[in-house]
């Protein structure tokens, strides 16, 4: 294996003892860490014993840090920081890690003199020498004089220590928009360490965009796959370590935690080339959605809503509720906890490759149960639990007995999306996850204002959008008060004629969810909207969204007795690609509303 395929993470990324993420950090398939010295002076075991207990584990120590506020310092403050630097040499010898992290100093006892900075990082890298030690130094996004690459660059060649390089961290050069074109001229043998993580584009002070908001590659707005780019380029050959700050990650288990920040650093070495892993098959579409818990009032609104009872599993408790390409499977069998989205399944052109892919990506298969005559499905589980069947061809209709019953035509042309509220600690991981293994490219991510505090919402789909799902988050946790239902989810069918599948709908007895006066006045007002396309929306409870390239045309269905689960109808006019979620608040009070029953549905 070579140094670049080795893969770390910062303990700092991970929450818990020590202990628990050395432990996390191993059974996600990590083959070193950076010990941060915080969680060792936390840790009541002795360096040795952690060195052993790593040793077990299969991890090597990769960095130790950081060592802060060293450099250009007055005579008496440069004694005592070599006199801790000494102590810290003691503790690596200990752990057998043989590079010490240094982060440009936010001294007030600093001054801004490069030479004074050179002069005093050779002298601690002449003491770490002796031990067998190197010196990564690394400029921080805010330091008080160095806060960038090329600056701490220029001091290490001033310094001209062999074992005095560089540690290149891509939020604090990201961060700062440096050109990192300068990258590719420092010499490999100076690039001794390299740090990984993302970061959403943010108007913030720097050092609290990185101590809170850093995430780990493919879940936030950075160039990574350019910067790595530019950074092998210049022949480093060291490995590929993630260091991530986030107050999510900091609260999350961080066995899940892991397995995520593995994810990111795989999809990662993907797109600069480094990974052996197939490319994601193409889409064509959503195969079906199962609904878990199922009861008698959900299937009540599937057939209000046009599909039909089309088949009976053999040897399991799951309907088929079908109207032409959508889909529907009820499963009354599973556990408890009200009717929910328990697996959605898109169609691969290659599963074999589908499910190839998300082992590679952390993401096994699930065990599952079928008779010899039964298809052989393969489903990976998503990170809030939901299960991702990947199937090619309709051949698991053949394990449905056929239903004979009545047929309606309510105008639906299928699936349109899946949108799933995630758990607060799984956004980030759910879009990893969809974006790597399936290959769901994030859309415009939309951030609003609803009833109960800000909704964060991402939408993801295939290149040729044949599969689409929304993802949605509150942003902060809220406290006892929580009036909506937990992680509302919905599934939103495909209509050409929205207002004439609304009508034929209503013929069936569906229940609608009810939108208020005030909406369609505002419409009037801000639109100017056909007075006859206004009557039909007021009419059906129809919302309305347009944008320069088209119109979205939607309405709902409330949420059943003890379901997270609603159904959307939407017909979209000429380019309109999003989601309707300027109407998203609209919707979550109407659906209060039906809830306490202080609204009539029509």
């Amino acid at each position: 294996m070579s140094r670049t395929d080795r893969r770390s993470i910062a303990t700092v990324c991970l929450s818990g003892t020590l202990e628990d993420k050395l432990t996390a950090a191993a059974a996600a398939g990590f083959d070193g860490v950076e010990i941060f010295d915080n969680d060792l002076i936390a840790s009541p075991e002795s360096p040795r014993a952690l060195r052993k207990h790593c040793e077990e584990l299969g991890l090597s120590i990769e960095l130790y840090q950081p060592f802060r506020d060293f450099e250009a310092v007055p005579p008496d403050v440069l004694a005592a920081n070599l006199r801790r630097a000494e102590r810290k040499f003691d503790v690596m010898e200990q752990l057998g890690a043989d590079t010490l992290l240094v982060c440009s100093t936010v001294s007030p006892d600093a001054v801004d003199d490069d030479d004074l900075a050179a002069e005093q990082l050779h002298l601690l890298a002449s003491r770490a020498a002796e031990r067998g030690i190197r010196i990564a130094y690394e400029a921080l996004a805010w330091g008080r004089f160095v806060s960038t690459y090329d600056h701490s660059w220029r001091i290490v060649r001033r310094a001209d220590h062999p074992a005095l390089g560089l540690c290149l961290d891509s939020f604090h050069i990201l961060s700062r928009g440096t050109d990192l074109a300068g990258i590719r001229t420092i010499p490999a043998s100076k690039l001794f360490f390299l740090q990984l993580a993302d970061a959403p584009r943010l108007d913030m002070n720097v050092l609290q965009w990185s101590r809170h908001y850093r995430l780990f590659p493919g879940q936030g707005s950075f160039d990574l796959p350019g910067f790595l780019r530019a950074v092998l380029a210049a022949g480093y050959d060291g490995p590929l370590s993630l260091e991530v700050f986030n107050d999510v990650f900091r609260q999350a288990d961080p066995r899940p935690a892991a397995v995520d920040a593995m994810r990111s650093l795989v999809s990662l070495r993907e797109a600069v080339g480094h990974a052996d892993i197939p490319a994601p098959p193409e889409l064509a579409g959503h195969s079906f959605v199962e609904l878990s818990a199922a009861g008698p009032d959900t299937a009540a609104t599937l057939a209000a809503l046009g599909l039909t009872h089309a088949g009976q599993h053999r040897s399991k408790p799951v309907q088929l509720w079908q109207q032409g390409n959508v889909r529907v499977l009820l499963n009354s069998a599973a556990a408890g906890g009200g009717t929910r989205i328990g697996a959605i399944a898109v169609d691969s052109a290659d599963p074999a490759a589908s499910a190839d892919r998300a082992e590679k990506l952390l993401a096994p298969k699930l065990p599952r149960e079928h008779r010899a005559d039964e298809a052989d499905l393969t489903a990976v589980e998503a990170p809030d639990g939901t299960a991702v069947f990947l199937t090619r061809t309709d051949a698991w209709l053949a394990d449905f007995t056929p239903v004979d019953g009545p047929r309606h035509d309510t105008g639906l042309t299928g699936i349109d999306h899946v949108a799933l509220t995630q758990p607060f600690d799984h956004f980030d991981g759910a879009a990893l996850f969809y974006r790597s293994v399936l290959g769901l490219r994030p859309e415009a991510a939309a951030e609003f204002a609803a009833p109960f505090g800000l909704v964060r919402s991402l939408p993801m789909a295939d290149p040729g959008h044949r599969v689409r799902l929304a993802l949605s988050v509150a942003v902060l946790r809220r406290g006892e008060w929580a009036p909506g239902v937990q992680d509302p989810q919905h599934i939103a069918l495909a209509s050409e004629d929205v207002v004439a599948s609304a009508e034929r709908m209503r013929a069936l007895g569906l229940r609608t969810l009810e939108i208020p006066d005030n909406y369609y006045d505002d419409l009037d007002a801000r639109l100017e909207l056909p007075a006859g396309l206004l009557a039909k929306l007021r009419e059906h409870s129809i919302l309305y969204d347009r944008d320069e390239r088209g119109e979205f045309l939607h309405f709902c269905t409330p949420l059943g007795t003890g379901s997270r689960v609603f159904f959307e109808v939407v017909q979209r006019i000429g380019g309109y690609a999003g989601y309707g979620a300027a109407n998203a608040p609209v919707r979550m009070a109407a659906h209060r509303r039906a809830r306490l029953g202080g609204a009539p549905t029509s």
